[in-house]
């Protein structure tokens, strides 16, 4: 996965609530297990005419003015079915952050075991972000993993992260790449395993 540390870019506006999975990615489309060209099919029934196939001009995505790396939802985002494709379509398609003031436990889990960061802001915070790219969609949204921020124009709020996932998105790794990133570390916990059984053995003739 790639490297999430500072991510600067301005942002895509869908204040939607309650968007779940199925509106992510609709269910017929789930037949791969490759996580690649999920991203055509992202909103799939909102991006298109669902009886003529042609772009929907209403909708953000299909919106020229409005583009970049962060998608800023409205509340509860990410809830209904389990599906993990929902993330793989939203990093194919190309977002990297997605801004909530809520998502939905097991979506937010999906995403960052995909590389895809779940920032959840204040409804307060969330409006001024929605209004600003509205009126300017030239506005940067800037997020420090690192530090765990956001900030928009002159408002920053900070944000809740898991300590392994910070890891996990700051170096590029999911669980496997973790695991050998550990290997020497785990090495030498199985050595000085081994040897304080040996000593106990020892120790008991």
């Amino acid at each position: 996965m790639q490297k999430l540390v500072i991510i600067k870019s301005t942002a895509v506006p869908l204040p939607a609530e309650n968007i779940d999975t199925d509106q992510i990615i609709p269910a017929r489309f789930l037949k791969s297990i490759d996580r690649k060209g999920f991203g055509e099919n992202l909103f799939r029934d909102w991006r298109f005419n669902i009886h003529t196939g042609e772009p929907n001009p209403d909708f953000v995505l299909n919106n020229p003015k409005f583009e970049g790396e962060i998608l800023v939802a409205g509340n509860n985002f990410g809830c209904g079915s389990s599906r993990e494709h929902a993330a793989w379509a939203l990093t194919d398609y190309g977002f990297k952050v997605i801004v909530s003031s809520y998502f939905a436990d097991i979506f937010k889990g999906n995403a960052l075991n995909n590389g895809l960061l779940p920032v959840k802001v204040s409804e307060g915070f969330l409006k001024e972000i929605l209004d600003g790219i509205n009126e300017n969609p030239a506005h940067e949204i800037a997020i420090d993993v690192e530090l765990q921020s956001i900030s928009f124009k002159d408002t920053t709020e900070t944000f809740e992260l898991d300590s392994y996932k910070k890891i996990c998105l700051l170096n590029g790794y999911d669980d496997i790449d973790f695991l050998i990133s550990r290997k020497e570390a785990i090495k030498k916990f199985e050595l000085a395993t081994l040897k304080t059984q040996k000593t106990n053995e020892q120790q008991l003739f």
